[in-house]
């Protein structure tokens, strides 16, 4: 899985957005700003979460974290982040690669409102070294995701 089903995905949804690989590793946020060339909150980070016996992805921007109140209030329960181990399996992403497009198994994902402060994100691409660029609009789209506020100010 992993970057060659991401490829697989473009391919097939949307052929012209290209897939960036870079020689070193992009898997913080820190790494992934420097190696694109933008400021760290440009990064969409996918955080992996189980609600209940579900899993969802939650798309924010780099320098975002979740804000415990807004989570409990649209989630009815306290965010629990997937465990090391557990995140491939269910995405078919490594930790640092992880991103919503070809998913290993279907899971619901979200996109915050935090990232349409931009007019271009740098979401993971299924490896630690590969990204894509891309709009928020059109990343949300394309991963089906609803739009929420779990982010803080």
């Amino acid at each position: 899985m992993s970057l060659s089903s991401v490829k697989t995905f473009f391919a097939e949804h949307a052929p012209d957005i290209a897939i960036i690989e870079l020689e070193q590793s992009t898997a913080t946020v820190a790494l992934a700003a420097e190696g694109h060339g933008v400021e760290p909150a440009q990064i969409a980070k996918t955080l992996a979460l189980r609600v209940a016996d579900e899993v969802i992805l939650i798309v924010t921007r780099g320098d975002a974290r979740l804000d415990n109140k807004k989570y409990k209030a649209r989630f009815a329960t306290k965010a629990r982040m997937l465990g090391f181990d557990e995140v491939e399996d269910e995405t078919g992403h490594p930790v640092g690669g992880v991103c919503p497009f070809g998913l290993a198994r279907p899971h619901k994902v979200y996109c915050d409102i935090s990232l349409k402060a931009f007019d271009e994100v740098v979401p993971a691409a299924g490896a630690p070294h590969a990204a894509v660029r891309i709009t928020p609009d059109r990343m949300a789209k394309l991963a089906s995701a609803e739009g929420i506020d779990v982010s803080q100010s």
